[in-house]
């Protein structure tokens, strides 16, 4: 519990900091920035109480989660961990988006490995929920 309420009161804090006391003065790409970035952390967040006990570094079947976000999207830690780091480079240097380049990679080939070990451990169950969402 303590673990998923961090993840909630974070991208608040965040949230928070930013308003009151940004870094930056506020450009339209700073404010879009920024916002990708505190949905995004949220998202993680959310994604992150959704796996539960399922949750792990290793790819490990342990439990198919298919509910909440996890019914649309297979790997939404990974999505919104990039849109996170996309939002981040927008409000601090757009410059930095550069660092998508290795980190977009890495993030397929870990829900590649991932989904080997699911398909493996759940078959038909997994294949159609496969089917039925996005990456």
């Amino acid at each position: 519990m303590k673990f998923t309420l961090v993840f909630v009161i974070i991208p608040i804090l965040l949230a928070v900091y930013l308003v009151v006391w940004p870094p930056f003065p506020w450009t339209p790409l700073r404010i879009v920035g920024a916002a990708i970035a505190v949905i995004s952390l949220l998202l993680v967040s959310i994604a992150r109480m959704q796996l539960g006990p399922a949750f792990s570094i290793q790819p490990k079947a342990v439990k198919l989660v298919t509910t909440g976000l996890y019914a649309k999207i297979r790997n939404p830690v990974y999505v919104y961990g990039c849109t996170f780091i996309g939002g981040l480079a927008l409000y601090w240097k757009p410059v930095a988006l550069i660092a998508l380049v290795p980190i977009i990679p890495m993030q397929i080939a870990r829900a590649h490995a991932e989904g080997k070990v699911l398909e493996a451990k759940f078959g038909d169950e997994y294949r159609r929920w496969k089917a039925q969402t996005w990456f």
